[in-house]
């Protein structure tokens, strides 16, 4: 087994970027994600208060976090999340709030998200098709989503990313659709292969898209120009087509590693510190915190975080371990 290395003090990586669970909690049931009786939801007393994931935030920031992605499982159905949202927004130090969503709730909020300092929103939507919406989200909901994209778009969020999980034989007949989207629309298409995360994942080799069969389907439309990354970018590559206005991106976790660029943190819904998403070794942070554990020590203990952030995520596409947590308790 491909054991993991870890950073040394040389390591060119500058980790600025924390992906925060809100919540463990979500109103679709994806295949890959969560099963149609859902998991076994966490007990509100261990997930993080908002009163201290703000405590943390402020931490990580003295420790060079500069943007935070808000994540869940689904933040948007968590009571009270547009006022905490209201609270990070005057975090000093932060230089970014995103969000990633399902889409479903975000037209009612999509004002005060933009209110409060969101300008970059990454949407889930695996598919243009409602009925096939519905066989991968387990819900009937795919026109709450589109809608709360049109409106985000004419509110002027930008740039609005769109994140396709990729998987053959279920919705890889769309990959074309989606690209030819970015020749109409302002939109961000971002396509990610399908990665064994949790222990209800139903990966499996016959479903695995490379992201090179992906680019190959898409050349057919026109060449593929590349686009340069800035600091504060995650890990797509970026593309665009010919007179397109938008763009296209590739996230592949397995079959092509981008560890030596990756710039992130994982903050848990209860309160873990995970250096990669799929690498399984985290840091408490929850459980020092609740004791009355000191500022500066849990400075000490987020930074050793960053030290440990594993130089390489050791799964292999032809024979993957699967990383243990589901995504929707890490804030993938």
């Amino acid at each position: 087994m491909m054991t993991l290395e870890t950073t040394l003090k040389t390591d060119p990586r500058t980790i600025n970027y924390l992906r925060l669970s809100i919540t463990d909690r979500c109103n679709l049931r994806c295949i890959y994600c969560m099963p149609e009786e859902g998991l076994d939801f966490l007990p509100h007393s261990k997930i993080l208060s908002y009163e201290e994931m703000l405590y943390i935030v402020k931490i990580t920031v003295r420790a060079g976090i500069r943007k935070i992605r808000l994540t869940g499982g689904e933040p948007l159905v968590r009571k009270d999340f547009i006022p905490f949202l209201e609270k990070l927004s005057k975090v000093e130090g932060l230089e970014e709030i995103t969000l990633t969503t399902n889409g479903i709730l975000l037209k009612e909020n999509a004002l005060l998200l933009k209110q409060y300092g969101v300008r970059r929103l990454n949407i889930s939507l695996d598919s243009l098709k409602a009925d096939k919406f519905m066989q991968i989200t387990g819900r009937d909901y795919f026109h709450q989503v589109w809608e709360g994209i049109q409106t985000v778009e004419q509110l002027g969020f930008y740039p609005i990313k769109i994140n396709v999980v990729a998987m053959k034989g279920i919705n890889d007949d769309e990959i074309l659709d989606f690209a030819r989207l970015t020749l109409h629309y302002p939109y961000h298409i971002r396509f990610i292969e399908y990665m064994p995360i949790g222990q209800q994942n139903h990966w499996t080799a016959d479903r695995f898209l490379s992201i090179a069969e992906i680019q190959q389907r898409i050349m057919t439309l026109g060449l593929l120009h590349p686009l340069q990354r800035n600091s504060l970018d995650g890990p797509a590559a970026r593309f665009i087509l010919e007179g397109a206005k938008g763009e296209l991106g590739f996230i592949g976790a397995l079959s092509d590693h981008f560890c030596d660029r990756c710039n992130r943190l994982r903050l848990t819904a209860d309160g873990h510190l995970r250096g990669c998403l799929l690498a399984d070794h985290e840091f408490d942070l929850k459980t020092p915190l609740r004791q009355g554990l000191a500022e500066d020590q849990l400075l000490e203990l987020i930074q050793e975080a960053i030290r440990s952030k594993p130089r390489r995520h050791g799964l292999i596409k032809s024979a993957p371990r699967k990383c243990v947590r589901s995504m929707s308790t890490i804030g993938g």
